[in-house]
């Protein structure tokens, strides 16, 4: 095992292993809690009001026309370090793609919790920047 594998099973309590086989399968108990092997929240199904409020917060934060794309995700981190739920904020003005995370579960999210109007420049992903998230 690697000094990488060995550390990240130290840092994955829930994970029972077994030196030849990795993670053991886990029990139906820890797999209610929400939780997947990496510690990461398993998938869920997000309250579409929520992120409709979560868009329209962006809107009026930066001063977006009503045809101008905003999308809201919410997403899994398996990374060490991660928070389990993200929420990803992307919209498009100008031909431009501005981006932002908040490192909390879009039911969390609140307006204050949004970037200030006038860093909107620095959110602007370069041409040709590859991004996971949006």
């Amino acid at each position: 095992m690697s000094d990488y594998e060995t550390a990240l099973l130290a840092w994955l309590p829930k994970a029972q292993t077994t030196p030849q086989h990795g993670p053991a399968p886990r029990s139906g108990e820890d797999e209610a809690e929400g939780d997947d092997i990496f510690g990461g929240a398993k998938p869920r199904s997000v309250d579409l009001a929520t992120l409709e409020r979560v868009s329209a917060w962006t809107r009026k934060r930066f001063s977006l026309a009503a045809d101008d794309v905003v999308t809201v995700a919410e997403l899994t981190c398996q990374l060490p370090g991660c928070p389990p739920l993200e929420t990803v904020v992307t919209f498009w003005q100008s031909d431009a793609r501005h981006h932002f995370k908040l490192l909390k579960p879009v039911a969390e999210v609140e307006e204050s919790n949004l970037p200030y109007a006038w860093l909107k420049d620095t959110l602007v992903a370069p041409e040709g920047f590859g991004c996971d998230c949006c």
